[in-house]
């Protein structure tokens, strides 16, 4: 009896799909409440139409965001290790399915700072992974010293985490939401300094977790080109 070898699972297929299907269901949840839920809270603790359509943005960008992996390999031919993708995809739902659409940011603590812990990490590994690329094709004719690709790497990751935090501040002026925790789950409206503290600490978490993974690949790569 011949002894078939096992088909090694897809796990990047599998969160893909996983997602997707999940972001989907989600915006018909949203919509849903969004047709149903009041404009004026009555009791403080109601979500309102700006929460849902808040939701409602978050879930129909990740569906757009999701395929970013996808285009960059096919359109760029730049490979993207797929537990790298499988990563961006758990990000994703942790962020707005069980982020926004759960409740997570809210109900668990940490969450919001975790999350930007976790994508900045990411967010630094994949300016590794860029700059390595092309440091390893003819495409720009690149020689970078390590300490640069983990500078470039790390400068990657903060102006991704700022370029969210500007799309946070936008939102939340156009469309009325609340994405920069500025008013408590008790419709306190915060100001000062104290209204400054979600987005600062987002991009103080950002910048801690870039680096720890920057000076990670720093010395991996420094040892690598020692004993090449």
């Amino acid at each position: 009896m011949n002894n078939l070898p096992l088909k090694k699972i897809d796990w990047k297929k599998i969160t893909g799909i996983f997602l997707f299907f999940t972001l989907v269901f989600s915006v018909i949840f949203v919509v849903y409440k969004l047709v149903n839920a009041p404009s004026i809270s009555e009791d403080g603790y109601e979500k309102l139409k700006s929460d849902y359509v808040l939701m409602l943005l978050q879930c129909a960008l990740g569906l757009v965001v999701m395929f970013i992996p996808s285009f960059i390999e096919h359109k760029l031919s730049i490979d993207i290790p797929n537990n790298m993708e499988v990563a961006y995809f758990v990000f994703l739902y942790c962020a707005i399915f069980l982020g926004e659409v759960r409740n997570f940011y809210y109900v668990i603590p940490y969450w919001d700072t975790i999350l930007h812990a976790f994508s900045g990490g990411m967010l630094g590994a994949l300016g590794f992974s860029l700059v390595c690329y092309f440091n390893d094709t003819d495409i720009f004719h690149l020689e970078l010293s390590p300490f640069f690709v983990a500078l470039f790497a790390f400068c990657f990751a903060l102006s991704a985490g700022t370029i969210w935090e500007i799309y946070e501040f936008l939102a939340d002026g156009v469309l009325r939401t609340n994405m920069q925790k500025f008013i408590t789950a008790e419709g306190t409206v915060l100001s000062g300094r104290l209204a400054l503290v979600d987005t600062m600490k987002d991009l103080i978490v950002d910048s801690l977790s870039a680096l720890v993974v920057t000076i990670v690949g720093f010395y991996s790569i420094n040892n690598k080109k020692k004993k090449s």
